[in-house]
């Protein structure tokens, strides 16, 4: 069970059944349980931690969440294709036009709408949920080339910090000095922990979540703390170790996230009552923006920055890949569920009318995705199948397949 739960497309599938949970229980005649469920408040309130259960979804589940992004994105830029610029390039260029475009077509088209106040929500459509967008490569067959799993990979990783950088700098709550000291502290003393190589997890345990409680008092949202203790991992093993301290961490810590934290977090946060709403509340600026940058927008930055970057500089795709399949992939990044619901939350909090109308542009955004995605993909199923069987082939019966005996040159 738990190895399954390391699985990022058996999360894509909790996630996704979690968040359709949520959408049956918030539109039926019981939904009035549903929004009292997630309003209510569990915690200590000394601590100032008494806070709906919405509120620890966000806040405190998907820290864990943010923890795990960190670990990985930490591995990718110490080992893994993010250690060299020329394996990068590509991907982290497309990457970050993936976050641009979306953000400018969003205000834009707020703007031309004539709701330019609703502007605050332009990191909305920045995101891509990459469990989601696993979990529909993993519908479209499992032979699929390794260089496209890499490449959408790698453009979440980038996508992942990236969302992370504004949900810190442009959606905190106001900001206290002392508790942020404290936090940095501690998130001091985690890495002076990983220097002197202790391992016990009842050290990190405790420590992590004094990081996180001072962290959440500071006013940065609490997720912060999560992908900076993960960066603050070591990767590296050292001789004699079997696993370093971040691949064993993940280990322990994925299951949890993929199986509990996430779900929840879809659930608690998914859970728009459409019931009742008139054309108008469906049809708001708010949620044509995020459809317009999460479905136009995210396959533009995509294409259109890997394009620029191939043109311009030495940098090429993988022999593998074709350009159809970097529309694809931008296609597929248009899938903005969690951490766009995250943001949504924070721009609009003050705003059910808008908050609302965000996580159904959300919603509907991330489904359209889902299905042009799959047809795109579907298009080039013969042409996947066929660089499989070249991937997979072992002529001499080594037990390694053939490409990797095959001189870069």
């Amino acid at each position: 069970m738990l190895s399954a739960l390391r699985q990022e497309t058996v999360g894509g599938a909790l996630l996704l059944g979690a968040a359709v949970l949520a959408l049956v229980w918030a539109n039926s005649p019981w939904r009035e349980t549903y929004h009292d469920l997630a309003a209510t408040q569990v915690g200590p309130g000394p601590l100032h931690l008494h806070l709906s259960l919405t509120l620890w979804a966000s806040d405190g589940l998907l820290a864990v969440f943010f923890f795990v992004a960190g670990l990985e994105l930490k591995h990718e830029l110490v080992l893994g294709t993010l250690s060299r610029v020329e394996k990068a390039i590509v991907p982290v260029v497309a990457a970050l036009s993936g976050m641009v475009v979306p953000a400018v077509l969003y205000v834009a088209t707020v703007t031309l709408l004539g709701d330019s106040s609703a502007a605050s929500g332009w990191g909305i459509p920045m995101a891509t949920d990459i469990a989601f967008a696993l979990a529909v490569l993993a519908v479209m067959g499992s032979r699929l080339p390794v260089a496209l799993r890499a490449f959408l990979l790698t453009l979440a990783v980038v996508d992942d910090l990236g969302a992370i950088l504004v949900i810190a700098i442009f959606y905190n709550h106001g900001f206290a000095v002392l508790p942020f000291v404290f936090s940095i502290i501690g998130m001091v003393s985690w890495w002076l922990l990983q220097r002197a190589r202790v391992s016990t997890w009842i050290v990190y345990l405790p420590l992590a979540l004094v990081v996180w409680g001072l962290v959440h008092a500071s006013g940065i949202h609490a997720t912060v703390a999560g992908v900076t203790l993960g960066l603050l991992t070591r990767v590296r093993k050292d001789p004699g170790e079997s696993v370093s301290p971040a691949d064993r961490f993940e280990h322990a810590v994925r299951p949890l996230s993929a199986g509990v934290c996430v779900p929840l977090f879809a659930f608690f946060s998914a859970g728009v009552t459409v019931v009742g709403l008139s054309g108008s509340a469906i049809t708001q600026p708010v949620a044509i923006a995020i459809v317009v940058g999460l479905v136009l927008g995210k396959p533009l930055g995509v294409y259109g920055g890997a394009r620029l970057v191939a043109r311009f500089t030495r940098a090429s795709l993988s022999s593998s890949l074709r350009w159809a399949d970097v529309l694809a992939v931008g296609i597929l990044a248009g899938i903005g569920f969690t951490v766009s619901l995250l943001i949504g939350e924070l721009a609009f909090e003050t705003d059910p009318s808008r908050e609302t109308a965000a996580k159904i542009g959300i919603l509907a955004a991330s489904v359209i995705s889902a299905v042009v995605a799959s047809v795109a993909l579907g298009r080039r199923k013969r042409a996947y199948a066929e660089i499989a069987d070249l991937e997979d082939a072992d002529g001499d019966g080594d037990g390694v397949p053939d490409v990797y005996g095959i001189d870069p040159a």
